[in-house]
């Protein structure tokens, strides 16, 4: 019988389980088995545009299964580096597809129907939806367009494109816009990206057959089973936990959370420290020890909702890519490290690929934890990261209260 009260350590140690730091790295080579296993684990990615260091995606197989070809993942998401030959049409055997589950995400391809109660309301997102009264006539446009020649890139629109204002982090025109409300509706998809800019093309030349023809669930019962498997990719988790992993209101993972209480698929425990209540997934890991050493994307699962990050870490987490930079505390791409079960510290890293170095431009250890032994560590990821991103070495910039013992091991 599972208990009614957990400790903090014993909170951190089955949500670290959940999300696949209780298992060793595999000794040998990542293959598409250890990606499809860990995928189906954690059922989404975020996907992020910066691409300083890393693309996100990337990271968290390699925070949990360490080095593997990215290739593998770019073939589960149909991702290319070069154009594929004109009027190619879209491949639909794929694992993963793209939609808004947390944020722009990776998916995985047989969860599309639990997603189609937001495709019906692409009016949610306010900006993109004013495309209809802006332009009348351009989504009809777009739509002929797509039909006829995708998949297409945003600027394959024939309209006019605003020129980008210094320090615009967005320079949307209005064929991206329309393609954007389009997609966020489910009537297009992304049939491939390359070099990470999408390619449109309609969803049904996208998705898998047996994917489209499944039957669109209610609402209920596709938030319920969204709550579900955002419950086993945390193991243990407040309402606001559960309801932020796929993006859901408050008036849909309410009722969820309370029908799976009822169901026996949640069990209400309180968390040492935690003001709010907590829920288990009754047959959740409680490892008596974690081992696991990894560096974490800001946008990794384990630490994307930072008020959860702060609950279960003590880490008080903000990323400070939009901070100017006199203002910013640690850095611009930081990334936690986690050391057993603890986020030890954290480093701002940049991949310097013309210099082929990678480069710690800040590093801070946490209060309570040993520099020296934190900085062995940290230096032995940095340098299997290097080594996975194709740089030759690591060099250490002297700011930070680690940086010093850091720069000892380069």
């Amino acid at each position: 019988m599972t208990p009614e009260r957990l400790t903090q350590a014993q909170a951190r140690r089955i949500a670290l389980a959940a999300q696949g730091f209780a298992t060793p790295r595999p000794t040998g080579a990542v293959t598409t088995r250890h990606l499809r296993k860990l995928i189906d684990q954690l059922s989404i990615i975020q996907l992020d545009s910066v691409n300083v260091f890393c693309r996100t995606h990337y990271m968290p197989a390699f925070s949990r299964l360490g080095p593997y070809s990215r290739d593998l993942l770019d073939t589960l998401a149909v991702h290319r580096r070069r154009e594929p030959r004109r009027g190619a049409r879209s491949a639909t055997q794929r694992d993963l597809f793209e939609y808004w589950a947390h944020e722009a995400s990776l998916v995985k391809v047989d969860l599309q129907p639990l997603l189609r109660w937001r495709m019906a309301n692409p009016h949610a997102w306010g900006g993109v939806a004013r495309i209809e009264q802006d332009n009348p006539g351009l989504l009809d446009q777009v739509r002929r367009h797509v039909r006829e020649d995708g998949p297409i890139r945003a600027n394959d629109v024939d309209v006019e494109k605003p020129v980008r204002e210094p320090g615009q982090m967005w320079n949307w025109h209005a064929g991206k816009v329309a393609l954007e409300y389009l997609f966020w509706a489910g009537e297009v998809s992304a049939s491939s990206r390359v070099n990470f800019e999408r390619r449109y093309d309609l969803t049904e030349r996208v998705l898998p057959p047996a994917v489209l023809g499944v039957s669109t669930p209610s609402d209920e019962d596709a938030h319920r089973e969204l709550i579900r498997l955002a419950a086993r990719a945390q193991g243990i988790a407040t309402e606001a936990d559960l309801r932020d992993y796929f993006r859901l209101p408050p008036t849909a993972s309410k009722p969820a959370v309370a029908e799976l209480v009822e169901a026996g698929e949640l069990q209400p425990v309180s968390v040492e420290g935690w003001k709010a209540p907590a829920y288990l997934v009754p047959d959740a890991r409680v490892p008596r020890r974690i081992t696991a050493r990894a560096l974490l994307s800001p946008f990794d699962p384990l630490v994307w909702f930072r008020p959860r990050t702060e609950r279960l870490f003590g880490f008080e987490y903000r990323i400070e890519i939009y901070v100017p930079a006199p203002k910013r505390q640690y850095g611009y791409y930081v990334l936690p490290f986690l050391l057993g079960d603890q986020l030890v510290a954290r480093v701002d890293l940049k991949s310097d690929r013309q210099a082929g170095v990678l480069r710690v431009q800040g590093a801070y250890v946490e209060p309570g934890h040993d520099p020296h032994y934190v900085a062995s560590e940290l230096a032995e990821e940095l340098k299997i990261t290097a080594e996975w991103l194709d740089l030759s070495g690591v060099s250490v910039v002297p700011r930070g209260d680690l940086s010093g013992n850091l720069s000892e091991y380069f």
